[in-house]
């Protein structure tokens, strides 16, 4: 394993070290091993893990500034937030996730990885929001929503010319049609789009980035799920 994840790795443009690689193993047994009890994925085969879940999580990495304060929303099994953090030890990361049992995950693996600077938060998105808006240099997540709602949850974190990532799909073009009002109303833009092909699972993947160029008018985001009920459209 560790020489598959040394090479899956260096394959995609990254150099692990020694201490790198130890850590996604341990990520990558200790997954498997509360998945039986949390039902964290459906995605379990070493490489499948190495490339769905570790590659897709960093490929964005090159957009986030050095010692950013980032928040990963709906971070779940700790994608993409733990990923970045093995990789770029400089990062603040605060792992955002609605479900207790995702939480608790959370905790135990930061423990056993020994990770500092970074901390699991049990909250929705739009409750969490009123401590900390405006607060982080970058909002991401990899959760399973349409551009708009992503839109409303992510970009009122960020601070005034801060970054916001999307990871998506193929249908990208699409979405960021259907997303523009929104983005535009936040108080964010696209700055860009990039698609990258993960070739040892054959799938297709694509990041959107904005840029937040103003103030997120202060009811955004809306509360009881509207955000994904009713979108910005």
């Amino acid at each position: 394993m560790e020489k598959t994840i040394k090479e899956i790795f260096k394959t995609y443009g990254y150099d692990l070290n020694q201490n790198q690689i130890d850590l996604f193993l341990k990520y990558y047994n200790f997954l498997i091993e509360e998945n039986r009890k949390y039902n964290l994925t459906a995605i379990t085969e070493p490489m499948e893990v190495m490339v769905k879940h570790f590659i897709d999580s960093i490929i964005a990495e090159k957009f986030i500034k050095k010692n950013s304060k980032v928040i990963d929303i709906g971070s779940g099994a700790g994608f993409p937030g733990v990923p970045l953090k093995i990789l770029r030890p400089d990062l603040k990361i605060t792992l955002l996730d609605s479900l207790n049992k995702r939480i608790n995950f959370l905790n135990q693996l930061i423990d056993i990885l020994k990770l500092k600077d970074i901390e699991a938060v049990h909250a929705r998105a739009e409750d969490f929001v009123k401590c900390c808006r405006e607060k982080y240099d970058v909002a991401l997540s990899r959760a399973v929503a349409q551009v708009p709602t992503l839109a409303e949850y992510l970009i009122p974190y960020v601070k005034i010319n801060g970054t916001i990532i999307m990871y998506k799909g193929i249908n990208v073009k699409e979405e960021i049609e259907k997303g523009k009002k929104a983005i535009e109303i936040l108080g964010a833009e696209i700055e860009a789009e990039e698609t990258f092909y993960l070739k040892e699972v054959e799938s297709l993947r694509s990041i959107i980035i904005l840029k937040k160029i103003k103030a997120t008018p202060k009811q955004y985001p809306r509360d009881k799920n509207k955000a994904k009920i009713s979108p910005i459209s």
